[in-house]
């Protein structure tokens, strides 16, 4: 394996992922209404975020559980950014979506049961933004890399890899979060790779323990799901995070990354 790979950095703005910063993406798993989602946005800018997260459209394994508000939620998302300056990511399911939400959003992000999704990758990549790229619950790390092969060969190198956890026997955690198979896909490729502690354990008591392990391993930066009343939040709520805790994290990133100043 070679170690001699040219550092990949994205860059957003003023924003640079891969590069020395470490960043932080969040926000809650699904946006709920137009308050919902600008209150959060207020308030995450308060405590620290780089990148603000919100799903418009949620692929959820029961087809009776809340499924996102669509394209209201995506420009609702929008309201928020226009509001606080923020940079926003949201998931995209469908290529027919994809122009639709392109001058709308900053970041695309494919979810992990699209990863395999070839024509979508290349639709999203063909936009030529920066794209967040979910690992399979399945996937094999080479899997992983191919998909990123996919947008790289459409002409984007904006890529993102995003560790999220994978499916195995264990069940004390809804997935086992796989940080060596993420600091290998660093050192293979050489793009960003951030983790995702929340779909990753689906537990919130493991996320800032892994929140530190993923820093001090040199991956570029973290997910996670963040809600004001996390126990109402609807959806993914074992795996939501308070402010308060988010606070700490957020305080925790911001000490890491001066002290590698």
């Amino acid at each position: 394996m070679s170690t001699n790979i040219e550092k990949k950095v994205v860059n957003i703005g003023d924003l640079q992922i891969g590069g020395d910063k470490k960043i932080i993406i969040a926000g809650p798993c699904s946006i709920e209404s137009r308050d919902h989602i600008i209150d959060e946005a207020v308030e995450l800018k308060k405590i620290g975020v780089d990148i603000l997260r919100g799903g418009a459209f949620k692929p959820r394994t029961s087809p009776y559980d809340f499924q996102g508000l669509g394209f209201e939620a995506v420009n609702y998302l929008k309201e928020a950014k226009d509001k606080t300056g923020l940079i926003i990511a949201t998931e995209v399911l469908s290529e027919s979506d994809v122009d639709k939400m392109k001058d709308l959003i900053d970041i695309f992000q494919i979810g992990s049961r699209n990863m395999y999704n070839y024509a979508l990758l290349k639709k999203v990549a063909r936009t030529g933004k920066p794209i967040i790229l979910k690992r399979g619950f399945s996937a094999t790390l080479n899997e992983w890399e191919m998909a990123g092969k996919y947008i790289e060969l459409e002409g984007n190198s904006n890529i993102i890899f995003c560790e999220r956890g994978i499916r195995t026997f264990e069940r004390e955690t809804r997935n086992t979060l796989d940080l060596a198979g993420a600091y290998l896909l660093k050192k293979k490729t050489s793009y960003p790779v951030i983790v995702d502690p929340s779909h990753g354990t689906g537990r919130r008591d493991l996320i800032e323990p892994l929140v530190r392990a993923s820093l001090a391993m040199g991956l570029d930066g973290i997910m996670v799901e963040v809600h004001k009343c996390p126990d109402n939040a609807k959806s993914d709520a074992k795996q939501t995070i308070d402010y308060e805790t988010y606070k700490k994290i957020s305080e925790y990133v911001g000490k890491f990354n001066e002290n590698r100043a």
